[in-house]
């Protein structure tokens, strides 16, 4: 791990709380917004339900949301002193991209096992509807296909993984003397970002997201406590979002 980044280095520095459970909200905040602005434009464009008009969208306007998070980032990082490069760590070939098929192995297991579980709750179903037109079976211009895995699954595997492991766990993990509470509190607000992404106006929805998501984020925040490495669940993260964009895409 970066020696920027350390828990002694944290502690030396006296990294504080307050600014990382921000970065918490600040992360389905730029969510909504990114989300709204392109309703905003759905509305002036005289479409129908602006909001659920730009929920397909989601990973286009997913960009915006993270360049947004990523400038909060960068002043948060800026504020300690360090780069954004700090929070990450260098990528070492070999090793990390083992890692990364053990960490993409564990995050799959770890979403998939309480899944059928999880839908009956909640729908009723083995299989959800999975808000078809919405969140699945979207129809996308070639151009949003191609910006959807070229630039949202590896940017957003990267800001999503600096953001709550590299940089708000890293530093919860330092001042929190329950050494259970900061996995635990990052996992739930990163499970509760994924009702966001679309934010899709339905308490069903969102309970089923948050709960869908709540082990696999756990199981991600503990994977970085034990090998203290970002880079390979990057690279896992970034297949995972390649694989979400595929799977809810028609073609």
């Amino acid at each position: 791990m970066n020696g920027e980044n350390t828990r002694q280095a944290l502690r030396a520095r006296h990294s504080g709380w307050r600014l990382p459970l921000a970065m918490l909200a600040a992360r389905s905040l730029c969510w909504i917004a990114a989300q709204a602005a392109v309703a905003v434009f759905f509305l002036a464009a005289g479409r129908g339900d602006p909001w659920n008009a730009a929920a397909p969208w989601w990973s286009v306007y997913g960009i915006l949301a993270n360049l947004g998070c990523l400038g909060l980032l960068l002043v948060s990082a800026r504020r300690e002193g360090i780069g954004f490069a700090a929070l990450t760590g260098r990528l070492r070939l070999g090793r990390d991209l083992w890692l990364a098929a053990g960490a993409y192995m564990v995050m799959a297991a770890a979403v998939l096992m309480p899944a059928v579980w999880i839908n009956r709750l909640m729908f009723g179903l083995d299989n959800p509807p999975m808000y078809p037109g919405l969140l699945s079976a979207r129809d996308l211009p070639f151009w949003a296909v191609i910006v959807s895995f070229a630039v949202f699954a590896p940017l957003n595997a990267l800001i999503e993984e600096t953001a709550y492991q590299g940089y708000v766990l890293a530093r919860l993990d330092a001042v929190f003397r329950r050494r259970w509470l900061a996995p635990v509190l990052v996992a739930f607000f990163w499970a509760a970002q994924h009702a966001f992404l679309p934010f899709i106006l339905d308490w069903q929805y969102a309970v089923w997201r948050f709960l869908y998501f709540f082990l696999g984020t756990l199981a991600f925040t503990l994977l970085y406590l034990l090998i203290r490495r970002l880079p390979p669940l990057i690279l896992a993260h970034a297949a995972m979002d390649a694989l979400a964009v595929f799977y809810t895409l028609r073609f």
